[in-house]
């Protein structure tokens, strides 16, 4: 079993920024690529940012030049710097884990899902 656990969402106004986190612990043996996503109201659910166990990253269009994902490895956390962020960010950011575990030569992988994090951009 893995888990994930999100922090940092919250309300911010138009330009500020926010540092959301994903931790994710359990069954672990590798991490192949964590990401977040997001969901506003009525919409379907999009990738904002994905960043592979190589450090290979990439963008929504949207969020490009303004958001940016890292990792830590050691720790098996991932993190989405949002800046200058816009009433269009508003939306619950899920955060994507994609990974293998190991039992003695047995491997399987698995890809995982947090609860969400609100993130809510306001005057």
């Amino acid at each position: 079993q893995v888990q994930l656990v999100e922090s940092g969402g919250g309300l911010v106004q138009p330009g500020g920024s926010l540092r959301l986190s994903c931790a994710a612990s359990g069954s672990i043996f590798s991490i192949n690529a964590m990401g977040w996503f997001r969901q506003a109201p009525g919409k379907q659910r999009e990738l904002v940012a994905r960043i592979t166990s190589g450090g290979t990253t990439n963008y929504a269009d949207s969020v490009k030049d303004r958001f940016t994902i890292s990792r830590d490895n050691a720790k098996n956390t991932a993190y989405l710097q949002m800046n200058s962020l816009k009433p269009e960010d508003t939306a619950v950011y899920y955060c994507n884990v994609e990974g293998l575990s190991r039992s003695g030569s047995y491997y399987s992988s698995w890809d995982t899902w947090g609860q969400g994090t609100q993130v809510t951009v306001s005057s």
